[in-house]
Protein backbone atom coordinates (compact mmCIF):
# COMPACT_ATOMS: atom_id res chain seq x y z
CA UNK A 1 0.00 0.00 0.00
CA UNK A 2 1.45 3.55 -0.70
CA UNK A 3 1.69 6.10 1.92
CA UNK A 4 0.21 8.34 -0.49
CA UNK A 5 -3.50 7.81 -1.03
CA UNK A 6 -3.35 10.02 -3.92
CA UNK A 7 -1.21 8.10 -5.78
CA UNK A 8 -1.86 6.43 -8.66
CA UNK A 9 -1.79 2.23 -8.58
CA UNK A 10 1.08 0.01 -9.78
CA UNK A 11 0.40 -0.07 -13.60
CA UNK A 12 2.47 -1.88 -16.45
CA UNK A 13 4.48 -0.03 -18.37
CA UNK A 14 1.77 -0.40 -21.68
CA UNK A 15 -1.62 0.29 -19.93
CA UNK A 16 -3.92 -2.81 -19.69
CA UNK A 17 -6.29 -4.33 -21.88
CA UNK A 18 -9.77 -4.44 -21.20
CA UNK A 19 -11.88 -7.67 -20.31
CA UNK A 20 -15.12 -8.64 -21.29
CA UNK A 21 -17.60 -8.90 -18.51
CA UNK A 22 -21.02 -9.77 -18.01
CA UNK A 23 -24.20 -7.36 -17.69
CA UNK A 24 -24.85 -8.01 -14.18
CA UNK A 25 -21.43 -6.87 -12.75
CA UNK A 26 -23.00 -2.93 -13.15
CA UNK A 27 -25.13 -3.82 -10.21
CA UNK A 28 -22.21 -5.02 -7.98
CA UNK A 29 -19.72 -1.95 -9.31
CA UNK A 30 -22.19 -0.26 -7.47
CA UNK A 31 -22.28 -2.87 -4.43
CA UNK A 32 -18.89 -2.22 -4.19
CA UNK A 33 -19.16 1.56 -4.64
CA UNK A 34 -21.42 1.43 -1.62
CA UNK A 35 -17.97 -0.61 0.15
CA UNK A 36 -15.76 2.22 -0.74
CA UNK A 37 -18.64 5.23 0.52
CA UNK A 38 -18.45 3.64 3.76
CA UNK A 39 -14.57 4.38 4.05
CA UNK A 40 -15.56 7.89 4.88
CA UNK A 41 -19.35 9.29 3.99
CA UNK A 42 -18.99 12.66 5.41
CA UNK A 43 -16.07 13.49 3.40
CA UNK A 44 -17.50 12.37 0.17
CA UNK A 45 -19.79 14.36 0.51
CA UNK A 46 -18.41 16.91 1.38
CA UNK A 47 -16.16 16.97 -1.33
CA UNK A 48 -19.43 16.57 -3.83
CA UNK A 49 -20.70 19.71 -2.07
CA UNK A 50 -17.36 21.59 -2.91
CA UNK A 51 -17.82 20.39 -6.38
CA UNK A 52 -21.95 21.51 -6.53
CA UNK A 53 -20.46 24.83 -4.59
CA UNK A 54 -18.29 25.60 -7.82
CA UNK A 55 -20.94 24.72 -10.43
CA UNK A 56 -23.10 27.28 -9.19
CA UNK A 57 -20.61 29.68 -7.89
CA UNK A 58 -19.13 29.56 -12.01
CA UNK A 59 -23.07 29.95 -12.90
CA UNK A 60 -22.91 33.53 -11.47
CA UNK A 61 -20.70 34.01 -14.17
CA UNK A 62 -22.69 34.79 -17.71
CA UNK A 63 -20.63 32.77 -20.69
CA UNK A 64 -17.16 33.04 -19.48
CA UNK A 65 -18.17 31.45 -16.59
CA UNK A 66 -19.87 28.48 -18.41
CA UNK A 67 -16.56 28.04 -20.41
CA UNK A 68 -14.74 28.04 -16.96
CA UNK A 69 -16.50 25.62 -15.68
CA UNK A 70 -15.57 22.97 -18.83
CA UNK A 71 -12.40 23.64 -17.44
CA UNK A 72 -12.26 23.65 -14.16
CA UNK A 73 -15.16 21.01 -13.02
CA UNK A 74 -13.97 17.85 -14.59
CA UNK A 75 -10.99 18.41 -12.65
CA UNK A 76 -12.55 18.95 -9.33
CA UNK A 77 -14.78 15.30 -10.32
CA UNK A 78 -11.53 14.13 -10.29
CA UNK A 79 -11.23 14.43 -6.09
CA UNK A 80 -13.88 11.75 -6.21
CA UNK A 81 -12.24 9.16 -7.97
CA UNK A 82 -9.13 10.08 -5.91
CA UNK A 83 -11.12 9.35 -2.66
CA UNK A 84 -12.41 6.07 -4.13
CA UNK A 85 -9.07 4.88 -4.44
CA UNK A 86 -7.56 6.07 -0.96
CA UNK A 87 -10.82 4.15 0.27
CA UNK A 88 -9.99 1.05 -1.61
CA UNK A 89 -6.53 1.17 0.03
CA UNK A 90 -7.59 1.44 3.00
CA UNK A 91 -6.93 4.80 4.06
CA UNK A 92 -9.77 7.10 4.23
CA UNK A 93 -11.17 9.96 1.40
CA UNK A 94 -9.67 13.17 2.46
CA UNK A 95 -10.76 16.85 1.65
CA UNK A 96 -7.27 17.55 -0.40
CA UNK A 97 -8.49 15.03 -3.25
CA UNK A 98 -10.21 17.67 -4.35
CA UNK A 99 -6.90 19.39 -5.74
CA UNK A 100 -5.34 15.88 -5.84
CA UNK A 101 -5.33 16.44 -10.10
CA UNK A 102 -2.84 19.68 -9.41
CA UNK A 103 -0.26 17.03 -9.66
CA UNK A 104 -0.96 15.37 -12.45
CA UNK A 105 0.81 15.21 -15.81
CA UNK A 106 -0.41 18.06 -18.42
CA UNK A 107 -1.70 15.50 -20.81
CA UNK A 108 -3.61 13.68 -18.15
CA UNK A 109 -5.07 17.21 -16.84
CA UNK A 110 -6.06 17.63 -20.76
CA UNK A 111 -7.80 14.30 -21.41
CA UNK A 112 -9.88 15.14 -18.54
CA UNK A 113 -10.57 18.44 -19.64
CA UNK A 114 -11.56 17.38 -23.25
CA UNK A 115 -13.63 14.51 -21.99
CA UNK A 116 -15.94 16.57 -19.80
CA UNK A 117 -15.91 19.41 -22.92
CA UNK A 118 -17.26 16.54 -25.05
CA UNK A 119 -20.24 16.23 -22.52
CA UNK A 120 -21.41 18.91 -22.13
CA UNK A 121 -20.97 19.80 -26.10
CA UNK A 122 -23.22 16.76 -26.51
CA UNK A 123 -25.68 18.28 -23.77
CA UNK A 124 -25.41 22.03 -25.69
CA UNK A 125 -26.41 20.91 -28.99
CA UNK A 126 -29.52 18.44 -27.67
CA UNK A 127 -30.56 21.03 -25.08
CA UNK A 128 -30.66 23.65 -28.53
CA UNK A 129 -32.43 20.97 -30.64
CA UNK A 130 -34.92 19.77 -28.03
CA UNK A 131 -35.70 22.29 -26.05
CA UNK A 132 -34.06 25.69 -27.68
CA UNK A 133 -32.03 26.32 -25.17
CA UNK A 134 -28.69 28.10 -25.41
CA UNK A 135 -26.54 26.77 -22.49
CA UNK A 136 -23.46 29.06 -22.88
CA UNK A 137 -26.34 32.06 -22.26
CA UNK A 138 -26.81 33.49 -18.92
CA UNK A 139 -30.22 31.97 -17.11
CA UNK A 140 -29.97 28.50 -18.12
CA UNK A 141 -29.16 26.79 -15.36
CA UNK A 142 -31.28 23.54 -14.77
CA UNK A 143 -34.41 25.64 -12.29
CA UNK A 144 -34.79 27.63 -15.73
CA UNK A 145 -35.33 24.67 -18.11
CA UNK A 146 -38.41 22.47 -18.97
CA UNK A 147 -38.26 19.35 -16.96
CA UNK A 148 -38.88 17.26 -20.00
CA UNK A 149 -35.99 19.18 -21.93
CA UNK A 150 -33.59 18.89 -18.79
CA UNK A 151 -34.36 14.74 -18.35
CA UNK A 152 -33.71 14.40 -22.45
CA UNK A 153 -30.33 16.92 -21.76
CA UNK A 154 -29.27 15.05 -19.23
CA UNK A 155 -29.31 11.43 -20.97
CA UNK A 156 -27.60 12.79 -23.90
CA UNK A 157 -25.30 13.94 -21.53
CA UNK A 158 -24.79 10.44 -19.75
CA UNK A 159 -25.08 7.93 -23.30
CA UNK A 160 -22.21 10.63 -24.83
CA UNK A 161 -20.29 9.89 -21.22
CA UNK A 162 -20.24 6.21 -21.35
CA UNK A 163 -17.68 5.60 -24.14
CA UNK A 164 -15.40 8.03 -21.91
CA UNK A 165 -15.55 7.14 -19.10
CA UNK A 166 -12.61 5.36 -18.60
CA UNK A 167 -10.41 8.21 -19.47
CA UNK A 168 -9.51 9.72 -16.52
CA UNK A 169 -8.66 6.47 -14.59
CA UNK A 170 -6.53 5.82 -17.92
CA UNK A 171 -5.01 9.06 -17.94
CA UNK A 172 -3.86 9.81 -14.14
CA UNK A 173 -3.98 6.39 -12.85
CA UNK A 174 -2.58 4.32 -15.66
CA UNK A 175 -0.21 6.80 -17.26
CA UNK A 176 -1.40 6.80 -20.69
CA UNK A 177 -0.85 9.64 -23.01
CA UNK A 178 -3.62 11.83 -23.94
CA UNK A 179 -4.80 10.14 -27.04
CA UNK A 180 -4.00 6.20 -25.81
CA UNK A 181 -6.16 7.30 -22.83
CA UNK A 182 -9.48 7.68 -25.31
CA UNK A 183 -8.98 4.58 -27.08
CA UNK A 184 -8.35 2.52 -23.99
CA UNK A 185 -11.78 4.05 -22.57
CA UNK A 186 -13.35 3.43 -26.54
CA UNK A 187 -12.17 -0.28 -26.08
CA UNK A 188 -13.71 -1.13 -23.32
CA UNK A 189 -16.76 0.65 -23.99
CA UNK A 190 -17.19 -1.50 -26.81
CA UNK A 191 -16.17 -4.66 -25.26
CA UNK A 192 -18.44 -4.32 -22.26
CA UNK A 193 -21.48 -2.08 -24.05
CA UNK A 194 -24.13 -3.99 -21.98
CA UNK A 195 -22.61 -3.37 -18.54
CA UNK A 196 -21.68 0.33 -19.09
CA UNK A 197 -25.61 1.29 -20.74
CA UNK A 198 -26.92 -0.60 -17.51
CA UNK A 199 -24.18 1.05 -15.32
CA UNK A 200 -25.51 4.29 -17.07
CA UNK A 201 -28.99 3.71 -16.54
CA UNK A 202 -28.35 3.27 -12.18
CA UNK A 203 -26.45 6.06 -12.81
CA UNK A 204 -29.50 8.51 -14.39
CA UNK A 205 -31.49 7.17 -11.85
CA UNK A 206 -29.53 8.68 -9.22
CA UNK A 207 -29.17 11.83 -11.04
CA UNK A 208 -32.94 12.74 -10.99
CA UNK A 209 -33.78 11.39 -7.76
CA UNK A 210 -30.73 13.62 -6.62
CA UNK A 211 -32.29 16.91 -8.81
CA UNK A 212 -35.50 15.86 -7.70
CA UNK A 213 -34.62 16.50 -3.69
CA UNK A 214 -33.69 20.02 -4.53
CA UNK A 215 -29.91 18.95 -5.09
CA UNK A 216 -29.62 17.32 -1.59
CA UNK A 217 -29.46 13.60 -3.04
CA UNK A 218 -26.45 14.86 -5.46
CA UNK A 219 -24.32 14.30 -2.16
CA UNK A 220 -24.80 10.82 -2.04
CA UNK A 221 -25.32 10.41 -5.81
CA UNK A 222 -21.78 12.38 -7.34
CA UNK A 223 -20.04 9.93 -4.72
CA UNK A 224 -21.66 6.54 -5.30
CA UNK A 225 -21.33 7.26 -9.20
CA UNK A 226 -17.64 7.72 -8.90
CA UNK A 227 -17.24 5.09 -6.70
CA UNK A 228 -19.23 2.82 -9.09
CA UNK A 229 -17.16 3.86 -12.22
CA UNK A 230 -13.90 3.11 -10.14
CA UNK A 231 -15.48 -0.20 -9.48
CA UNK A 232 -15.54 -0.91 -12.84
CA UNK A 233 -12.48 0.69 -13.92
CA UNK A 234 -10.62 -2.21 -11.57
CA UNK A 235 -13.06 -4.72 -13.13
CA UNK A 236 -12.81 -4.20 -16.58
CA UNK A 237 -9.49 -3.68 -16.87
CA UNK A 238 -8.23 -6.49 -13.80
CA UNK A 239 -6.53 -3.74 -11.28
CA UNK A 240 -5.79 -5.77 -8.05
Amino acid sequence: MSADPGSPPERPPRGRDARTVGLARAFEWYAEAMRLWRRGPLTFSALALAILAANVALELLPRAGVVAAQLVLPLLECGLLYASLAADRGDRPRLRHLVAIVGARPAAIAAVVVAGSLVFAAEAIVALEAGSVDLLAPGSSASEIAPGSLLVIYAAGMLTSLPLTFVPFAALFDGLGFRDAFAASFEAFTRNALPLVAWGALSFALLIVGLLSSGVGLLLALPWTAAASYAAWKDIFGVR
